[in-house]
């Protein structure tokens, strides 16, 4: 079974990303993925040319942006020049957005405009040339430059500062649910599933992507190693009740998914609470029962964590984002099972 990669997560706030980078990278793991949500936390694009200069392995990049709060040519531009600072080391995430789009008052991208989003974005990124018409992104708010008179102007949109020797940036897309999943096998280099760690759920996830032409499958997974299972499910509550909501955004379960599981996530639904996102001790961290916590993350003792993740990778993911312990959790027991998940279970993964 070849080895999988494994990121972190973290939070891009100067001087915090910078020591999380270099943990993640002397600890083994292959990338950090820092959020992007602007409302929540800090600048992702900083944060990672901060840890790029703090690093020389470890791969970072987004976990994940989204299409609607910067303009496709804004966001290439961005990752071709952390491709720069990290010297090929970035890679981009984005999804269709959740937290970041619901401070501003939004919902999700719609499906249709993050499927044009994804294949000018990557345009972009290969310096390929984009019709103004096939633009129609934040610029339209602005008039036609053509009112200007002037002598010339651009005929298309590219990014003219691409070196020519630069490794394109890779595309990760985050999805759930089958027209999301179909969109990214289109358009991105790497599906991310955000499905838990049902293998059932996580086996129709690959599925779908490779029915629609995809090939590299990775997956975010919530993980809590610690010998009180207990403890373990609380740590990981808040994280899985996030991730379980995305399964269940729009009122309707995405995936396969048991009869006793349909009421945990209309439950997570109807209580989700975005002003206590992630947080352990939420309103929709509540609704979740051991069970549910049990077979949508993963919680217990090290040799739990490392068997279960080995399932996934044995059903064809190559990239694993690991989430541990959330906002809310206790800080020694949270410091104590990312030490140990580095330690005792990603040194085990894919042996």
């Amino acid at each position: 079974m070849p080895r999988p990669e494994v990121w972190t997560t973290g939070i891009a706030w100067p001087g915090a990303v910078e020591r999380a980078a270099v943990r993640a990278e002397v600890a083994g793991f292959d990338g950090l993925a820092v959020v992007d949500s602007q409302n929540l936390a800090g600048d992702p694009w900083v944060g990672l040319a901060l840890a790029a200069r703090a690093t020389e392995r470890l791969h970072l990049g987004t976990a994940v942006t989204n299409p609607v709060t910067r303009h496709p040519a804004v966001t290439a531009a961005a990752a071709v020049t952390l491709q720069v600072a990290s010297v090929g080391r970035f890679v981009l995430g984005i999804g269709r957005g959740d937290s970041a789009l619901a401070h501003l008052g939004r919902a999700p991208a719609p499906v249709a405009t993050f499927d044009r989003y994804l294949a000018v974005l990557q345009a972009y990124l290969r310096g390929d040339e984009i019709a103004f018409d096939d633009l129609g992104f934040h610029e339209a708010v602005a008039p036609p430059v053509d009112t200007l008179g002037l002598a010339d102007a651009p005929a298309a949109s590219r990014l003219h500062f691409v070196p020519p020797e630069l490794p394109k940036v890779p595309v990760e897309v985050a999805a759930t649910g089958p027209r999301v999943l179909a969109a990214a096998a289109r358009h991105a280099d790497r599906v991310l599933l955000a499905l838990g760690a049902d293998p059932d759920r996580v086996r129709w996830g690959i599925e779908t992507v490779r029915a629609a032409g995809g090939t590299s499958v990775g997956s975010f997974v919530n993980v809590v190693a610690h010998p009180d299972v207990d403890v373990a499910r609380e740590l990981a509550s808040g994280g899985v009740a996030t991730f379980a909501r995305f399964s269940v955004m729009h009122g309707t379960v995405s995936g396969p998914v048991e009869p006793d599981e349909r009421d945990a996530f209309d439950a997570v639904h109807d209580a989700y609470d975005m002003t206590r996102h992630t947080q352990i001790g939420s309103p929709q961290a509540h609704t979740l029962t051991p069970e549910f916590i049990d077979r949508f993350g993963i919680v217990g003792t090290p040799e739990t964590c490392a068997r279960r993740l080995g399932e996934l990778v044995e059903l064809g993911i190559d990239k694993l984002i690991v989430t541990g312990p959330t906002l809310g959790a206790d800080p020694v027991e949270a410091r104590a099972a990312l030490q140990r998940f580095a330690a005792e279970v990603l040194p085990a993964i894919g042996t």
